[in-house]
């Protein structure tokens, strides 16, 4: 049996120089003086000084001069890992050690000296291991280890780096280890030069998670050398970490602090909080078109499928809310005032935002807007252009002065609950486009034809009839709920139409779900096996362009006997015509002002909302946030849509948490058998929006041919993927999954490991009430009681911190809206 470790708990206070309490983690490094794969008690290291303590330089630089590192090995039990490491350091010319004995040297690694090296779970005597420590526990870092020896057969102080081709599963938080560490050194040493101080100086360097992936990417030693002298210069200028670097790029360790506003509480200084993003964002400016296009780390390819997924996924819903804008309003707003507003606001939200990767589009939300807007004009006889601008025109006053008196501060008090009730009711919203679509399809295709094709047979027509009645019904409840179908089904005339039957049904059900599981797959294929890491990423960055042109050849070629509905498509007059403002009375211009200020709340929540989860803590931007900037321009380029008659546009969800993924780069951790990513950094770019918004210009030329190609069931299995995918992650969504899982299989999350699982289940059904709540007022039968449901959002801020304090204690609320 292997000797039992000498069991030591010394504690060390943590470094002067770790992050303030506000950052998002505090990380540290630990020495284990027990024996790997137990739960060893821990003894705590200061992180290295780069910038005061000279051995951090002298042993990096000392390493390079003899530098023993290995690329891409191939080994995957620790024992052949560790023989390959000391075999280079045997076999390295720099090498003057009079007597290098391999045997001697892999039993003085592991605790089990004496036993033989075949067929036994081995124990590391010593490693030095990342943590990071949050406000909701200690997480390991397990993509890197640091595993220290000394010798007396040595004379002086070895390093030897090992970068694994694939990450390796040895044992309890090291499941996925990809670098291996290896620091040798005589036990006489001064006690700065000991193997102890040599492991911990790069120790401090592999706890940036940026630098890792760097190294991940580097193809020679040289470049894998330049690495390191990199990360050196970034530590040593450790008091420039709070600010933005030479490249506009931050340690991992200094997180930007919070993904909402800076809590302040003084709102009269007009201008403040605007002056302050354009201060913050403005020395970045030219790096925002510059970065992943110039340097080393360039993402050229990522820019181009991001572009390409961005601009279907903003083109399709646009056809979609179009056509129903064009049917709502009598075609004052068509698909082509709608494509155009959306490239405009686009192309110059793109150029002067302070958060360029906010996506901006119109909504479902704003459709029933224009709507309304349309029914009092015909009620009133009012001229709807001249009244959609004077609505506009008041909307973006409200925004402005929201902006002007820094009232985006007020967004602080969303907690994260709150945000992911909103946006799980948007993702709702997705789906229920699809599902009245859908519906209207069969009670169109399928129900109809199928009565007309059995009238003989009384037993089905019977059947035929309660079904009817009963499709009938629920046709009408969600025709009449908050997102009319932005989709309405158009006469088809000419050759085949004796094929307009259940065959058209069938095959856009098919159709539709056959998108929404090609989409969803080509997403996740990033996670397979399959194929060069490079490929997977680029098909699961494309996965909804082609998924769309796939089933739309489908439909086009393969059943070109089956005529397929399409979207509404009327050629406008003129794509702008700008609105007469004096034709309105002062009655009218009133009415307009209450119809804006709701509008204006609309706005404001969405917009700062979605920025809010664009600049999350995870997704770790480091370039600065803009709320109040970003909050002005929306007034500015709305006041413009609403003169010309275009349809109004603000940030969009999920389409800008989607648009961080899709530019990031992330790490796989496994925590307890599951699989969790992280992401390591974020390319902050105009590139992607900027391409998107020109192609979503250019797609003017494309009207009706070829677009008028993609059928409705297709825009239909783009709902679905949208709202699929926005899910992904929201923790609303993951505690009522748990009702339905066993408990052995609970995901090991923060909120599991801190609060008891009686709370966690108040917690959820609390939130799923408020869910309800809001989508009963969202989602009514009366037309004007879905216009004050933005008020809704903001009565959700007394209930989180006034009734649910009354049902669970506050420091369970507070875990539960806490980060991962």
């Amino acid at each position: 049996m292997p000797r039992k470790p000498v069991r030591r708990t010394w504690g060390m206070r943590p470094s002067t120089r770790s992050p303030p309490p506000l950052c998002l983690a505090r990380a540290s490094v630990f020495l284990s003086t027990s024996t790997w794969r137990c739960s060893p008690p821990r003894l705590y290291l200061k992180l290295k000084n780069f910038e005061e303590e000279v051995r951090a330089h002298r042993d990096l630089d000392g390493f390079l001069a003899r530098a023993s590192i290995i690329l891409n090995e191939t080994a995957t039990s620790l024992d052949d890992v560790l023989r390959a490491m000391l075999s280079r350091l045997a076999h390295d010319p720099h090498n003057t050690e009079p007597d290098c004995n391999l045997r001697l040297f892999m039993a003085m690694l592991f605790t089990d000296a004496g036993a033989p090296m075949e067929g036994k779970a081995h124990l590391l005597s010593d490693t030095i291991q990342g943590v990071t420590a949050t406000a909701t526990g200690v997480q390991y870092q397990q993509s890197w280890i640091c595993i220290i020896c000394t010798s007396k057969a040595l004379q002086k102080r070895h390093v030897c780096i090992s970068r694994l081709v694939r990450p390796q599963n040895w044992g309890e938080n090291s499941c996925e280890v990809r670098f291996v560490i290896l620091v040798l050194a005589p036990p006489k040493m001064k006690s700065t030069k000991t193997a102890a101080e040599v492991g911990r100086t790069f120790a401090t360097m592999f706890l940036d998670i940026t630098f890792r992936q760097k190294l991940l990417n580097t193809r020679t030693e040289e470049e894998f050398k330049e690495a390191l002298v990199h990360q050196r210069q970034l530590l040593t200028m450790e008091r420039q970490r709070s600010s933005i670097g030479t490249k506009g790029y931050m340690n991992s360790i200094s997180i930007h602090k919070s993904p909402q506003p800076p809590k302040h509480k003084d709102f009269l200084p007009m201008g403040k909080g605007i002056r302050e993003d354009i201060a913050r964002r403005f020395p970045v400016y030219p790096l925002d078109f510059t970065d992943g296009i110039i340097g080393k780390n360039k993402a050229v390819g990522k820019y181009i499928t991001t572009t390409l997924f961005l601009y279907f996924a903003c083109l399709l819903p646009t056809i979609a809310f179009g056509s129903l804008n064009d049917e709502n309003t009598n075609g004052a707003i068509d698909v082509q005032k709608t494509i155009a507003g959306q490239s405009i606001g686009g192309l110059l939200y793109a150029l002067f935002s302070g958060q360029p990767l906010v996506v901006l589009l119109t909504t479902a939300p704003l459709a029933l807007y224009i709507q309304v807007i349309s029914g009092i004009c015909d009620d009133y006889d009012l001229d709807f252009n001249t009244f959609y601008a004077w609505t506009g025109l008041w909307n973006s006053f409200f925004l402005a002065l929201y902006s002007l008196f820094n009232l985006s501060l007020l967004m602080s008090l969303f907690k994260r609950s709150t945000e992911e009730i909103i946006a799980l009711f948007i993702s709702i919203t997705f789906m229920l486009d699809a599902v009245k679509g859908m519906v209207k399809i069969f009670q169109k295709y399928y129900y109809d034809n199928f009565g007309n094709h059995h009238e003989d047979n009384t037993s089905v027509v019977s059947l035929l009839g309660l079904g009817t009645s009963l499709n009938t019904s629920l046709h009408t409840a969600l025709n009449t709920s908050l997102l009319a179908s932005p989709l309405e089904l158009t006469s088809v005339s000419g050759p085949g139409t004796e094929h307009l039957g259940r065959e058209t049904a069938v095959l856009s059900l098919l159709i539709m779900l056959g998108t929404l599981w090609l989409s969803y797959t080509l997403y996740q294929f990033k996670k397979s096996p399959y194929l060069h890491p490079y490929m997977r990423e680029i098909l699961s960055d494309c996965a909804l362009p082609i998924s769309v042109l796939t089933f739309s050849l489908i439909c086009s070629y393969g059943f070109r006997e089956i005529k397929m509905s399409q979207f509404r498509y009327n050629p406008s007059k003129s794509l702008f015509e700008v609105a007469e403002m004096h034709s309105l009375s002062l009655g009218a211009v009133t009415s307009a002002m209450g119809l804006g200020f709701l509008l204006s709340l609309l706005f404001f929540i969405e917009q700062n909302l979605v920025a809010a989860l664009a600049n999350a803590p995870e997704n770790r931007l480091v370039k600065g946030t803009a709320y109040h900037w970003d909050l002005l321009l929306i007034a500015i380029i709305n006041s413009g849509l609403s003169l010309f008659g275009l349809p109004w546009i603000h940030a969009a969800y999920p389409h800008s948490p989607l648009h961080v993924r899709a530019l990031a780069m992330v790490e796989e951790r496994v925590e307890n058998g599951h699989i969790y990513e992280t992401i390591v950094n974020v390319k902050e770019t105009r590139l992607t929006t900027l391409g998107a918004s020109i192609l979503v210009g250019f797609s003017l030329l494309l009207l009706p041919f070829p677009l008028q190609w993609i059928p409705k069931p297709v825009l239909y299995g783009l709902f679905l993927y949208i709202a699929l995918t926005s899910i992904d992650g929201n923790q609303l969504f993951e505690r009522v999954a748990l009702l339905l899982k066993d408990q052995t299989s609970y995901p090991p999350t923060h909120y599991i490991r801190r609060v008891p699982q009686r709370k966690i289940h108040y917690f959820t059904g609390l939130q799923v009430m408020q869910l309800l709540l809001l989508c009963a007022f969202g989602m009514s039968n009366l037309p004007y009681m879905k216009m004050i449901f933005p008020l809704i959002m903001i009565v959700m801020i007394p209930i989180r911190y006034n009734l649910l304090p009354r049902i669970i204690e506050a420091k369970y609320l507070d875990v539960m809206d806490a980060e991962h």
